[in-house]
């Protein structure tokens, strides 16, 4: 599949079939999150990886009882660690280039994703607090929770508005 194949595939998944990924599989996810630029090479975010059962229903109930967020076989959380980018730059660092470092991560996990055949949904509808407390972090800025998993069935799509509304050129 080429790029422009895999962000034109790529929707928002809710319901997955209950079969299991493979290691290897989320491994290769992670590797490319890996690659995702971030402000100074910092890469000041970290993800969790959670496949328990009880865990991940626990997750769907700080998600605003999300369900579908526990019947995913794995469930990635990325959040902003901003510790690691306060020192080289400041508020700015922590206030926001963590922040966008932990989404540009999330936005690559989920074009892996749809390359390998699986299904996502960025899920951004939950407690902050619970979720860094859930994570044993409360140093932590949670950005995404993003359930993953073979899709079942065909997704709805979404409208998208043109795409040259909301581009504005400044001459």
């Amino acid at each position: 599949m080429d790029f422009f194949s895999v962000v034109g595939d790529r929707h928002s998944i809710r319901k997955f079939q209950p079969t299991p990924i493979p290691d290897a599989t989320v491994q290769k996810i992670l590797e490319t999150v890996n690659r995702a630029p971030s402000a100074g090479n910092l890469q000041a975010y970290e993800i969790f990886v959670v496949r328990d059962s009880e865990k991940k229903s626990r997750l769907a109930d700080i998600c605003l009882e999300q369900d579908f967020v526990a019947q995913a076989p794995v469930v990635l959380v990325f959040a902003a660690n901003p510790a690691m980018s306060v020192a080289e730059y400041g508020a700015r660092g922590a206030d926001l280039y963590c922040i966008l470092d932990a989404g540009i991560a999330c936005a690559y996990a989920q074009l892996a994703c749809t390359e390998l055949g699986l299904g996502s949904c960025w899920v951004g509808a939950f407690d902050s607090d619970r979720v860094a407390e859930f994570l044993g972090r409360p140093d932590l800025k949670p950005v995404g929770v993003l359930p993953i998993g073979f899709p079942a069935g065909a997704p709805s799509l979404s409208y998208r508005r043109p795409s040259g509304e909301g581009v504005h050129e400044i001459v």
